[in-house]
């Protein structure tokens, strides 16, 4: 009783008590001042009272005497609640401080003690809104965020923040933690209190012991017939975020307790239940769903009558409000609650999945795809009797795999899509035996009847065609899934190993985007460590690894580096270590001997780039050098060598002998390695300078005696001229002693078979070709030693056999090509000639002169393959040298790209890019349109080899330059010249005649550079172009500077239909693409739009300033000569002005005839499509599904080329023929048409094809009546 009087009690005016207890504990007078400071005197008096009371709450005898003991002390009831409800509605006014919220809290905890007492009923302590009250004090004290900004005189008194200057991050509302409750919505304008570390733990303390003594409570005091109390309840055992681990623990406590008898009967256990549940799901962070699982799953396991009914509410409740970043989390408390369903219930849950991953909105398909793969990780559910046979299907992983992830990889969301694959990819790796059965039948060859009645004949080709296109996908991250899912297929043997399937792999190392080579890097790493067994598959690794270490991204020639070093370095052992049977080190040894015997073209590219960064790194220790050299000597000798060949200059200290006795092996040999001998060579060339003279002598004896037997094959003769070079250390004499030695033999030759009568009648071909490849080599090194003569001898064999070399040093004419005249001699010999004569051009810059202009005409009318490509090929060498001087052969050069071999196309192409990657050659004159003529070629290849290198290695380089070329390239491909300042480069007739693209036979190929070009351009250089073409092209033609005469109309049509374009319209107009996701944050969406709106403002504003009167004036020109480009006009207007539809006169205000014209296009238009639709919907045939006796299969589909769409009703269902892919109409079924009774909308069945026209909504509408769609 001390501690009770402590409350003043009989201070406090019996009125009052009335009063407060007349108007309900609601808009009461606050306490008089003085008693409530006497009260407070003591900080901790509420819980002092508590104390004392609480062990008189137990069940026990001593417990009926506390309400007498109050009685006989004059202690009144009414007086004790309305004391506590006065402190309890403190907590609740605005901005409470500290103090009243911990008075708040520990009032109402000793309140809801006295009711856990026995008597509080009898005694009238329970009253409805003071026990909800109690509850809502929680909420309401605990701090919203702890993160809140301080008050303003709190802010002052901080050090901190007045020398920061910085203004703190505005805090969360309260309506975006309490989501849920209406009212907690409700924002409250109030001053923000700080609390420190001390007070908020205070705070939960006082939380925590007000939660537990409502436990207490809830385990005696009934709720059965208090179901507000009972929701207030439930609101309060949510607990706050910031409240440690306790609360939840807690709140699962009082969970239970609602959920008992003795709170409600029936179905209002699993209604309280279910409530909980989704506010606990709305509270707590989503990332948490493992004890929300396991109580959820306890209480069906407790109360399933009760709960079962509404589980499926709780699954599809989750479904719908799980964010994105938590979806993982969200899917596995999907799965957990699926498995505690009966049979019945899970392919009923099922079924409705299946319609969620059809749904509109991005983020619930997504969801679909993580809920399906859950529940393929866990086993298959058995079929029973008591089943209904419509919801048999949905039991089988079969369904899951076919139609939820597999049906999505063609989703029209790239999110999607990409989701899809990776989800069929994690599929195989699962070990539930059916799903990986289920992906086999996706590539079965066979036809198959799905669970659904829907006719599958998609065989295992149409499948991988469907992954490669995939792979193609224009978005990255779709690419990247592709390829995740064609490594698994491969992995698990889904589809073979075969080149074609590999090369998917392979080819996508070279990726635009750098995301999908380091992937396809990935893929292929992947692959060989489980699958290296295959014997394609190290060719494919190494076509794709290998050429990565060049690539123009540093960080894919890391990864590529990377994967070298991991699977070829590291496996290279000595004596010691190395072991036959280890699979690591005989794959390492397998793929060099593939680079050495099937991958030529490779060793070049890892000698470029991955051993000279290897060397820095200092990987080449001379242990690893000495360890190359014993495997030298056994089967791995090739790849061995190979190494060698990059890496012997690394290292100081080898074994010189064995590599020399490798070379006298090789001299003795009657049979020359070709690979192998080039190698060895390369080792000396490194070893050179360690080598005493002795030793370097007898080598060199024996290359001058191997080079002047002239039997070895021309790649050995060049690496024993570059040894020779190594050997002599670059001294002139010794080179000029030597190499000079072979051009005099080389000479000597020549002049026997060129200048003697009958030196041509037993010319041996193959001879002669090695003597001009040695001349031509050893001239690079002794330029000094070659003479005039040896230039002469060289022509002569480029000219015809009757005229030999001039006599007196005379030269060939300027203007006559090399092989002017027909010369006896074959014409392999010829095309050597070239390249050694652009050898010699090399070195002696006169010479070069003198031959630059034969070059450029033989380009011109030469006829032999092999000569033409051979002088390309000198003519760009010589760009590098002498840069300068070969600028005015450019148009030379570039005009091959037109030439009638696509060989030639191609080289040029590739020669030309490298030129302007280096900066060798510049965009002027013809080049860039020629360049860009190559898009349209004949040959399909080398036109996607010019598209890649205008974007992927061009474009990155200079990023203006498709946008400062774009209007000269309308004049050029017209060929018109007569505009003042656009197209006017100095042509011949020929040249103009080979590139041009005039006329209407070839718009169509103008047209597609046109696009090609605007599709790569930004939104600003759109938007400067537009207005370019108003100055420079529309505004001649209204001042009369440019005449409307056949060609100027030829010009004038194709820019105003280039102006139609849609590539034309600014990416931020046009909005997403049909492959683009929907923004699904709020703020995002209202950005964009928001971004449309002042960019479209900004556009209005120069169509009307610099395009409406040029447009004006034209039609006006136009109208008075009756010119057929008007129609071209009128079709401009109106694709710009459906942007501008309600504003038609409002922009032609100047001119109101053309106004009402644009307006009535504009609906003729619109009308056209509207009957265009008309036309097919009236192909679309709806006809029921004929019906199947259960355990039969179905009938067999009488048309194939139709596609065919499931009604997804709980009844019959239908079949509905709809319009294929290509857009046209699919066959008929043969019996009478006739509409389904259960058939969707028309805008339904379009919706799902991806085929919806703007005007279907106007449709008449048809409900199923099963699943309302």
């Amino acid at each position: 009783m001390r501690a009770v009087q402590l409350l003043k009690l009989n201070a406090v005016s019996a009125a009052w008590v009335d009063t407060v207890w007349d108007f309900e504990f609601a808009d009461i007078e606050p306490l008089d001042t003085a008693i409530e400071e006497d009260i407070k005197e003591d900080s901790s008096v509420f819980k002092k009272v508590y104390k004392q009371l609480l062990p008189l709450s137990n069940d026990n005898d001593n417990t009926e005497s506390v309400w007498k003991v109050f009685a006989e002390n004059g202690v009144s009831v009414k007086t004790l609640v309305a004391v506590l409800a006065s402190f309890v509605l403190g907590g609740k006014a605005k901005s409470p401080s500290v103090e009243q919220r911990r008075y708040s809290l520990q009032a109402a905890a000793l309140y809801l003690l006295l009711l856990r007492i026995p008597g509080s009923v009898a005694n009238k302590v329970f009253h409805q809104i003071l026990f909800d009250t109690c509850l809502d004090v929680v909420l309401k004290c605990w701090p919203q965020s702890s993160g809140k900004k301080r008050k303003k005189d709190s802010l002052k008194s901080s050090q901190g923040d007045p020398k920061s200057g910085k203004r703190s991050k505005p805090p969360k509302k309260a309506s975006e933690e309490m989501e849920i409750e209406e009212e907690e919505e409700e924002e409250e304008d109030e001053e923000e209190v700080y609390f420190s570390a001390q007070d908020l733990l205070r705070l939960r303390d006082d939380v925590i012991c007000l939660v537990r003594t409502l436990l207490r409570l809830l385990e005696r005091f009934s709720l059965k017939d208090k179901p507000q109390s009972a929701d207030s309840c439930v609101r309060v055992s949510v607990p706050p975020r910031e409240g440690g681990r306790c609360l939840p623990e807690l709140a699962y406590r009082g969970f239970w307790l609602l959920c008992s008898s003795s709170h409600g009967e029936g179905n209002e256990v699993g209604k309280i239940c279910t409530l909980l549940c989704f506010r606990f799901y709305k509270r707590i962070k989503c990332a948490e769903y493992s004890t929300p699982c396991v109580f959820c799953s306890h209480v069906v396991d407790e109360q399933p009558e009760a709960a079962l009914p509404l589980l499926r509410i709780l699954l599809q409740h989750i479904c719908h409000q799980v964010k994105t970043e938590y979806r993982a989390s969200g899917a596995q408390a999907v799965g957990r609650l699926v498995a505690k369903m009966p049979l019945q219930d899970y392919a009923t849950f099922v079924k409705w999945l299946h319609s969620y991953s059809h749904s509109p909105r991005v983020a619930f398909r997504m969801f679909a795809l993580d809920v399906a793969l859950v529940l393929l990780a866990k086993e298959e559910q058995e079929d029973s009797d008591a089943l209904p046979p419509e919801l048999a299907p949905y039991l089988s992983h079969r369904f899951l795999v076919h139609h939820l992830v597999y049906g999505r990889c063609s989703d029209l969301s790239p999110t999607v899509r990409g989701h899809a694959l990776h989800c069929l990819a994690q599929c195989l790796d699962l070990s539930t035996p059916n799903t990986s059965k289920g992906i086999h039948e996706l590539f079965s060859s066979s036809s198959a009847s799905t669970l659904l009645h829907i006719s599958l004949t998609t065989t295992a080709i149409e499948t991988v065609a469907l992954f490669r296109q995939r792979v193609s996908d224009p978005k990255t991250n779709v690419r990247k899934c592709a390829l995740e899912t064609i490594m698994s297929l491969l992995k698990h043997g889904v589809i073979p190993c075969s080149p074609e399937n590999l090369a998917i792999l392979s080819d996508r190392c070279r990726d635009p985007a750098v995301s999908v080579k380091k992937k396809a890097l990935q893929s292929l790493m992947g692959l060989l460590a489980v699958s290296s067994r295959y014997f394609m598959l190290p060719k494919a690794w190494l076509r794709g690894v290998v050429p990565a270490v060049i690539d123009s991204e540093s960080s894919v020639q890391e990864k590529a580096l990377e994967c070298l070093d991991h699977v070829i370095l590291t496996h290279i052992k000595s004596h010691i270590n190395y072991r036959q049977g280890d699979t690591s080190q005989r794959l390492a040894w397998d793929l060099l001997r593939m680079m050495c015997d099937k991958c030529h073209d490779l060793r070049c590219v890892s000698h470029i780039k991955a051993f000279s960064v290897w060397a820095r790194q200092q990987r080449f220790t001379s242990e690893f050098v000495n360890s190359l050299i014993w495997h030298t000597e056994g089967d791995r000798a090739p790849g061995a060598w190979l190494l060698l060949a990059k890496v012997a200059g690394s290292a100081s200290k080898l074994k010189y002998g064995t590599i020399l006795e490798a070379w006298d092996c090789t001299v003795r040999s009657p049979v020359v390695n070709v690979e192998m001998t080039c190698h060895i060579l390369s080792v000396i060339g490194h070893i050179a300078a360690s080598l005493d003279e002795d030793t370097k002598s007898r080598l060199v004896a024996d290359l001058m005696g191997w080079l002047k037997s002239f039997s070895l094959p021309l790649e050995v003769i060049s690496s024993s001229v570059d040894a020779i070079f190594c050997l002599g250390q670059s001294a002139n004499s010794f080179l000029n002693e030597f190499c000079g030695e072979l051009v005099s033999v080389c000479e000597d030759y020549l002049s026997g078979v060129l200048l003697s009568e009958k030196g041509a009648e037993n010319l041996n071909e193959e001879l002669l070709v090695k003597y001009l490849y040695t001349l031509g080599v050893a001239s690079l090194h002794c330029p000094a030693r070659v003479q005039k003569r040896v230039f002469l001898l060289v022509q002569s064999i480029l000219t015809s056999s009757e005229q030999t070399a001039p006599e007196g040093g005379a030269d060939l004419p300027a203007s006559q090509p090399l092989t002017q005249f027909k010369s006896s001699l074959p014409t392999v010999v010829r095309a050597h000639a070239v390249i050694t004569l652009g050898k010699l051009c090399l070195q002696h810059e006169e010479v070069m002169l003198r031959y630059l202009p034969a070059f450029a005409r033989e380009l011109e009318v030469g006829t032999e393959l092999a000569v033409r490509n051979n002088v390309v090929v000198v003519m760009c060498d010589l760009c590098v040298r002498y840069p300068n001087t070969l600028t005015r052969y450019i148009p030379n050069i570039s005009a091959c790209l037109r030439d009638p071999e696509p060989l030639i196309r191609g080289q040029t192409l590739i020669m030309l890019t490298n030129l302007l990657q280096e900066e060798f050659v510049k965009w002027k004159g013809t080049l860039f349109y020629r360049f860009t003529a190559v898009l349209v070629d004949q040959d399909p290849s080398i036109a996607d080899l010019c598209e890649y290198c205008l974007v992927d290695l061009l474009l990155k380089k200079n990023p203006l330059m498709f946008s400062q070329h774009f209007i000269e390239c309308i004049f050029h491909f017209n060929s018109y010249d007569k505009h003042k300042k656009y197209n006017k480069f100095p042509q011949t007739e020929s040249e103009k005649s080979r590139f041009s693209l005039k006329g209407p036979v070839n718009q169509g190929r103008r047209f597609r550079i046109y696009r090609f070009l605007l599709k790569n351009f930004t939104d600003e250089q759109r938007f400067n172009i537009t207005t370019r073409i108003s100055q420079d092209v529309l505004a001649c033609f209204v001042d009369s500077e440019l005449p409307l005469d056949l060609e100027g109309a030829d010009l004038l049509a194709d820019v105003f239909d280039v102006l139609s374009l849609k590539e034309m319209k600014l990416t931020v107009m046009s909005g997403p693409s049909p492959g683009d996701d929907t923004p699904e944050d709020e703020m995002a969406a209202a950005k964009a739009v928001l971004q449309k709106k002042l960019v479209s403002q900004v556009q209005k504003k120069n169509f009307v300033e610099n395009v409406i009167p040029m447009v004006i004036a034209l039609k006006n020109l136009l109208e008075e000569q009756r010119s057929p480009v008007l129609k071209h006009l009128m079709a401009y207007l109106q694709a710009t002005m459906q942007d501008y539809r309600s504003e038609v006169k409002e922009l032609f205000a100047a001119d109101e005839q053309l106004a009402a014209e644009v307006e009535f296009n504009l609906k003729m238009f619109e009308k056209q499509k509207q009957q265009e639709l008309e036309q097919q919907l009236s192909n679309v045939t709806l006809s029921p599904r004929p019906k199947v006796r259960d355990g039969q299969p179905p009938p067999p589909p009488t048309h194939t080329r139709s596609h065919t769409v499931v009604c997804l009703c709980s009844g019959k269902g239908c079949v509905l023929s709809w319009l294929g892919r290509s857009g046209s109409a699919g066959s008929h079924h043969p019996s009478p048409p006739s509409l389904c009774a259960e058939a969707p909308t028309l805008p339904e069945i379009l919706r799902r094809t991806q085929v919806m026209p703007a005007s279907v909504a106007s449709l008449p509408a048809s409900l199923c009546p099963g699943c309302r769609w």
